[in-house]
């Protein structure tokens, strides 16, 4: 077998003759944080996913942006690849090593290095996960927005440029990264920016690498836009007599201008879901997940202003409130919604996709979307963060079954080009990884070349998390 690197192609014998060497010299330097282990390296390969594992033939534990370097550079001298971990959250492959190579582990990484409280900016290792994070500034009367769901690491969440359900509101990790310090492919020490809020100074090279999936560079240190904990909270539940009223609901909530902070959807079959795995007593219809931030006024009239709202949509009561523990119970359900949704089917395996479309045509595209689950007899709840057009479909699947496995790669098919002809995305934040790399052609066209152009300039000999984003 032969694996292509750049624009040279080695056999799998010298493949893993230059694995075997560069591991080798690994091991002398790191000792008993290099391990072979079968089932470390299982774990670094693991999806959460339908993807098949594929383990690297090493990981290394780094504790420094300069250990990070020392490791590149001597795969770089090699030719042997590289892949960066953070928490292995990711849902398309991202962290898998196709064609072997060296997985470095950030978790050591875990150092809050600097808080500007009065700057509302922080400056984090790459280790550092979403909930490490915001512990760390509790006090300070600050929090970090960007919520996944996963409690992923900072690094990892910029190198898929994550979003989550507060991102109608507070952005995504494109509009919430300053800068980053990211070690590139022959071993250099790269920082993008410093801290100022602005800047015309070159190219973006932050913006290059948010998003990159560690294709580009490995990033080991980010500067994170910071927001107050809001004066007041409130939350609630709005059950909707179909899917297309809530996503109606959705759109004119965004078009008023109302400031909601999250705004979830879940159809009939994830509510189900939830209430068996959660221990919740939510009607079983389509159902909005909704928060408002700022004054105890401010939050009373949003509540009051999309109550209207929903009841013009054909929306039943709107249950709010301002208690912690009522919100607290209400969004860790939320979240644990991928979980709930695989107790459906014990044994089946989960295919978690997402798409993202203008907000005009989500209602079209979700309610397209549920007949096409319904016509083809599949077992696949949704769910999205649709005040910003993203929703994702988790299709349950025997793995076992060649039927049922073809019919779900059609699905998500339909589904991606569904969204990509609404003007829309074939990922809203899950990234291309491996799964979707046959997509990114029909979404960008030229643009692909542009992208390979970027990644032979940046990554001659193609090192850096090879085999994805970009195919062949």
């Amino acid at each position: 077998m032969t694996f292509a690197y750049g624009t040279m192609t080695i056999d799998g014998d010298r493949r893993r003759a230059a694995a075997a060497t560069v591991v080798d010299i690994l091991r002398q330097r790191f000792g008993e944080r290099l391990s072979t282990s079968a089932a470390v390296r299982e774990q670094h390969g693991h999806t959460t996913t339908w993807l098949e594992t594929q383990a690297p033939d090493a990981v290394v534990f780094a504790t420094s942006t300069e250990e990070v370097s020392e490791i590149v550079k001597v795969c770089a001298a090699h030719k042997v690849p590289v892949i960066a971990f953070g928490t292995g959250t990711s849902l398309e492959g991202h962290v898998n090593a196709p064609y072997g190579g060296i997985c470095i582990d950030l978790t050591p990484m875990n150092r809050v290095t600097a808080v500007h409280a009065e700057d509302l900016d922080c400056v984090v290792e790459a280790g550092v996960t979403r909930t490490m994070l915001n512990d760390y500034i509790r006090d300070t009367g600050l929090f970090f927005p960007i919520d996944p769901g996963a409690d992923a690491s900072l690094g990892g969440m910029a190198a898929t440029r994550a979003s989550g359900t507060n991102a109608v509101r507070y952005g995504t990790m494109k509009e919430n990264v300053l800068a980053l310090t990211a070690v590139m492919a022959d071993g250099t020490v790269v920082k993008t920016a410093g801290r100022a809020k602005k800047s015309s100074a070159g190219y973006d090279l932050t913006r290059l690498l948010v998003g990159s999936e560690g294709t580009l560079g490995i990033i080991t240190e980010v500067t994170l836009r910071l927001a107050g904990i809001p004066e007041a909270i409130s939350g609630g539940v709005c059950t909707f007599e179909t899917v297309e009223g809530a996503c109606e609901a959705v759109i004119l909530t965004i078009q008023s201008g109302i400031p909601v902070a999250r705004i979830e959807l879940l159809d009939t079959l994830q509510v189900k879901a939830v209430n068996a795995y959660s221990k919740l007593e939510l009607e079983e219809a389509p159902t909005l997940f909704l928060e408002f931030h700022g004054t105890e006024a401010g939050v009373a009239e949003q509540s009051e202003r999309f109550g209207e709202i929903a009841a013009d949509c054909g929306g039943g009561n709107f249950v709010w409130t301002t208690r912690t523990e009522d919100r607290t119970r209400l969004w860790k359900a939320r979240h644990d919604a991928y979980w709930a949704a695989c107790a459906l089917s014990p044994g089946k395996k989960a295919l978690s996709t997402d798409v993202c479309v203008p907000i005009s045509r989500l209602a079209e595209c979700v309610a397209e979307t549920r007949r096409d689950i319904e016509e083809h007899g599949l077992v696949a709840p949704m769910v999205g963060h649709v005040g910003d057009g993203n929703f994702h479909v988790l299709v349950l699947v025997d793995m076992d079954s060649d039927k049922e496995k073809a019919e779900a790669e059609a699905f998500v098919g339909r589904l991606n080009m569904r969204a990509i002809g609404m003007e829309g995305t074939c990922t809203g934040e899950h990234g291309i990884g491996q799964g979707k790399m046959k997509y990114l052609a029909y979404e960008h066209g030229p643009g692909v070349g542009v992208m390979r152009a970027i990644k032979q300039a940046l990554d001659p000999d193609n090192i850096m998390n090879p085999g994805k984003i970009l195919a062949g």
